[in-house]
């Protein structure tokens, strides 16, 4: 399962010209899960985005965590996080997990930073969605759950 995190100053997800979700200062969050992924990386991703210390402190070095600051999460599902470009020019995406299994992982992902006592805004996983961010920093991290 991975997990691409951008920090933002705010983001939001449009479906169907329609605004799904939008956040402020926070997280936006592509998540991308494959056919092994279990409920401990759910867990472990959780644990790690949750914990991880990318917002600045009043010395201006990286030390607050989402937590800290009070984030909030825009969570977007993105198999496309898991596209092999070794041949030719055309990704493919046979590393990514089949929809039903990926939504279950994506969803309990999500209840859990929920769980966690954040606010979590998602799109709708499976549709083609607009995603706009102002991305702060920038600060855009990949946390891969099969690199522990």
């Amino acid at each position: 399962m991975r997990v691409l995190i951008q920090r933002v100053s705010q983001a939001k997800v449009i479906v169907s010209n329609e605004e799904k979700g939008s956040i402020q200062r926070g997280f936006l969050l592509l998540v991308g899960v494959e056919p092994d992924d279990s409920k401990e990386d759910v867990e472990y991703l959780v644990r790690k985005t949750a914990n991880l210390r990318i917002f600045e402190d009043e010395n201006e070095k990286m030390n607050l965590s989402l937590k800290d600051v009070n984030g909030e999460i825009l969570s977007i599902s993105q198999f496309t996080l898991h596209a092999n470009t070794k041949k030719g020019n055309r990704p493919s995406f046979t590393g990514a997990a089949k929809p039903t299994f990926a939504k279950e992982l994506y969803e309990a992902f999500n209840e859990s930073l929920e769980n966690e006592g954040f606010k979590v805004e998602s799109g709708e996983f499976g549709a083609d969605m607009k995603v706009s961010l102002t991305n702060d920093g920038p600060v855009t991290i990949l946390i891969d759950s099969k690199n522990k």
